[in-house]
């Protein structure tokens, strides 16, 4: 793998062997640091020159799993497979049979208002949260690296006989696509290609494609992936780089502040947010025992000497599993913001 490499001013290089990284950093002319999961280095010295090769990154969409990859003619720099963010939907769900609920009990409330979206185009909340998915890990991916051009499989809303207008126009599926394609080309060039493309390419190269989605393999996603980018750059007739990053987002209740069915004596407890005793949820976090973790909830934890403690729960980086709850917050040294979790699967 290759270690991206920005200037002092945070603009993108070309990136750079491993062994040459380790020489800069030990020779003080770069600063090693940590962009959500990948190892990148930052010069302090002006560059030798700022020649930049052809990068394109393919973009294989997923209802579940998506595909990415960052390649040049001549190497293949990073594969990223994405889990999908899918919770939003139900949770909105829920969101509208609490709402609806209150509307019975003998509670003061809002009157109705009018709907304000009528006969205005909108993307529904689940549609939106999966495209603005995908563009985050397109920024996320063109802050490392100096991108020429993105290369998507183009999807398509399935349509009615006979009401083929109609779906183009209204289908959230091509409406969210459109918006994601308009600001995709703010950051690069842009290219689509159909399934079916794509197909035909990977077949002329001779590779084969995972019958199983939920694979963390490389031939799950990243093939059409890299299919798409090797269309654009070429240089390569099998991939030279089949290790990838898997990035689980990760879930917040953010305006959920207390749970929605009361306990005995009508006691709602405290639940959702972002903060969890000072520390960001999601945040890496290094812990005396358990090394690097994230933060997840927090609890009060009052004892004789400080009825005011407070604790917060670690959880792994490769597995989401809960470490500790009772972690103590001296113990705990930031490191910096996330709101996702990597591995690397080879």
């Amino acid at each position: 793998m290759f270690v991206p490499v920005v200037d002092s001013n945070q603009r993108p290089l070309m990136p750079t062997t491993p062994s040459r990284a380790r020489r800069w950093i030990k020779q003080k002319k770069a600063t090693p640091f940590w962009r959500k999961g990948v190892f990148c280095v930052r010069l302090n010295v002006e560059p030798s020159d700022r020649n930049y090769q052809p990068i394109a990154v393919g973009v294989d969409p997923g209802s579940k799993r998506e595909g990415y990859t960052v390649k040049s003619k001549a190497h293949t720099y990073l594969n990223v497979q994405t889990h999908a963010v899918d919770w939003v939907k139900d949770h909105v769900e829920t969101r509208r049979n609490m709402r609806r609920a209150r509307r019975f009990r003998n509670t003061l409330c809002r009157k109705n208002r009018q709907n304000r979206l009528v006969n205005k185009q909108k993307l529904p909340p689940s549609t939106k949260s999966r495209w603005q998915w995908k563009l985050r890990i397109c920024t996320w991916l063109a802050s490392m690296f100096p991108i020429t051009i993105f290369v998507v499989e183009d999807i398509k809303a399935k349509t009615w006989k006979g009401a083929r207008k109609y779906n183009v126009m209204f289908s959230p599926l091509e409406v969210g696509k459109k918006w994601f394609y308009s600001e995709l080309e703010k950051l690069a060039q842009l290219e689509t290609k159909t399934g079916i493309d794509t197909y035909e390419m990977r077949q002329s190269l001779g590779l084969k494609k995972l019958k199983n989605k939920l694979s963390n393999k490389f031939e799950a996603h990243c093939v059409d992936s890299w299919v798409l980018a090797n269309w654009y750059t070429e240089g390569h007739d099998k991939p030279d780089n089949t290790v990838l990053v898997e990035v689980i987002p990760l879930e917040f209740h953010r305006r959920q502040l207390h749970r929605l069915q009361h306990q005995k004596g009508h006691v709602r407890p405290r639940y959702g947010g972002t903060l969890s005793a000072g520390f960001k949820r999601g945040s890496i976090v290094k812990h005396k025992k358990y090394g690097f973790c994230y933060v997840g909830g927090w609890q009060e934890s009052p004892t004789k000497k400080d009825p005011n403690r407070k604790t917060i729960s670690l959880h792994s980086l490769s597995t989401g599993k809960r470490l500790t709850q009772n972690a103590n917050l001296s113990d705990c040294k930031f490191k910096t913001y996330s709101s996702w979790r990597t591995r690397t699967c080879d």
